[in-house]
């Protein structure tokens, strides 16, 4: 059953008056959210990592050769504390994922980098991750699919500007 359509002919029944459209909606978000999130964590598990060690490895995958970033580039494209970048480096240094090493650019900073390991790891697990990415998709069209992209595109640039 639909937990989202069920509350809202609950609601429906009990308040028929209240637009309920964007109590829908919301809840086809949040519970979506939750069963991708379940779904996509499992396949970074297997992998020996969390989702937020997975975000700090694509980071720096994502930002080219030679794959390296300051924490402070990485902490602010990951939108977490500094605290919080900090042990998720210091988990993915001890794994051999990734290396710190001083900033030629800067005596004071540091710079965080992609290993041999972490490298190889995102080049077998990015395809894979888009894979599952993809199965979650498949009850929508691709055209469906840009859709509902370009329509939560539009909701996110909404939600920035508030």
């Amino acid at each position: 059953m639909n937990r989202v359509k069920l509350a809202v002919s609950q609601w429906q029944r009990e308040l028929p008056d209240l637009d309920l459209l964007p109590m829908e909606v919301v809840g086809y978000l949040k519970t979506s959210q939750l069963l991708t999130k379940g779904r996509v964590d499992a396949l970074f598990k297997q992998h020996g990592l969390q989702a937020g060690e997975f975000d700090v490895l694509a980071t720096l995958r994502r930002a080219g050769t030679p794959h390296a970033l300051t924490p402070t580039q990485l902490f602010e494209a990951l939108m977490i504390s500094s605290g919080g970048m900090t042990n998720r480096l210091d988990r993915l240094e001890k794994a051999g994922l990734i290396q710190r090493s001083p900033n030629p650019e800067d005596r004071r900073g540091t710079l965080v980098s992609l290993t041999e390991k972490g490298l190889e790891l995102m080049n077998r697990l990015v395809p894979l991750h888009v894979e599952n990415e993809a199965r979650l998709l498949s009850a929508l069209s691709r055209e469906e699919q840009e859709t509902l992209g370009r329509l939560l595109g539009k909701l996110l640039d909404g939600l920035e500007m508030e």
